[in-house]
């Protein structure tokens, strides 16, 4: 079992390099980290993904861009991959896109997963400029330009929204796994054509509904069941027999929340009475205890 540490409530940004090095030393296979390219002000889009609507992340939120943040732990790190959780690609054009994630791609060795979605916050694509409505479309094109872009060859692409002629380089020397994220039946669609599959915290029996149907997604498109990868964030305690069921149902990624937050799923508190989540010792202990308790034991199955 691979696990992957999520990074994206971390406020002290300057941390990040120690955090991901001391992942590495763990025993995690990757960190996560997501991605807004702005936090509005005049927020009146719902928040879909709890029940009054209202987003969890102070507006104040650090958001480091990926693809910087992954090509200098990349150098940092020697086998920690990189994924990101989710990236906005469709407020970008697609070929700032390509060469955000194929330069992190070289500079990393090819220890990156560009993980997308079309999101949800309207207020921050009006800010882009970028049309809200048609973003399912858009990253949909994106995710064809990228995949010609990283080949490093001279490509062409005439679709509804980009036209162009050319080469981008430098290019990874193997392709870049996409994985989309979100519950929605279209994100779902969008996954199970691509790589891999990023969804919200579920339990096993959630999971279990969930891959059934993506399966047959796949199976409908004519495309393989193996090699399809999922990041699962297990909305139950993440025990030997979790991960056991986990595996049988073709998962062999899990997502940990960074273990000093609060955790409605989680029955232990890696956070000690009186510790300082802000304080890096403290984190790293958290981070300690975590491997200690649930990594090195369902990670050695």
């Amino acid at each position: 079992m691979k696990f992957w540490l999520s990074l994206v409530a971390v406020r002290e940004t300057e941390q990040l390099p120690a955090l991901a090095r001391c992942a590495e030393d763990l025993g995690f296979h990757g960190i996560m980290v997501g991605d807004h390219l702005i936090w509005p002000s005049d927020i009146k889009t719902p928040y879909p993904y709890s029940p009054d609507g209202k987003i969890f992340v102070p507006e104040d939120t650090p958001w480091p861009d990926p693809w910087a943040l992954f090509a200098h732990l990349g150098a940092l790190t020697q086998r920690l991959h990189f994924a990101s959780n989710i990236y906005l690609a469709a407020l970008r054009d697609p070929l700032t896109v390509a060469k955000c994630v194929s330069t992190a791609a070289v500079l990393t060795g090819g220890r990156i997963v560009c993980g997308v979605s079309a999101g949800w916050l309207e207020e921050e694509y009006v800010a882009a400029g970028v049309d809200f409505e048609s973003r399912g479309r858009r990253l949909d094109e994106t995710l064809v330009i990228l995949r010609k872009l990283l080949t490093g060859e001279r490509v062409s692409h005439d679709g509804p929204m980009f036209r162009f002629q050319g080469i981008m380089r430098p290019a990874p020397e193997r392709p870049v796994p996409v994985w989309c994220g979100g519950g929605a039946a279209p994100a779902m669609r969008r996954a199970a054509r691509n790589d891999g599959w990023l969804p919200l915290p579920m339990t096993v029996a959630q999971a279990d509904t969930a891959l059934a149907a993506i399966r047959l997604m796949r199976r409908e498109a004519g495309l393989p069941q193996e090699g399809f990868a999922v990041g699962l964030p297990l909305a139950e305690p993440v025990t030997p027999q979790a991960a056991d069921r986990v595996r049988e149902l073709g998962v062999s990624e899990l997502v940990v929340i960074a273990p000093w937050l609060p955790s409605p799923w989680d029955v232990t508190s890696w956070l000690k009475p009186g510790e300082d989540p802000a304080d890096l010792k403290v984190k790293v202990r958290t981070l300690e205890r975590y491997a200690d308790a649930v990594l090195r034991k369902v990670a050695a199955q």
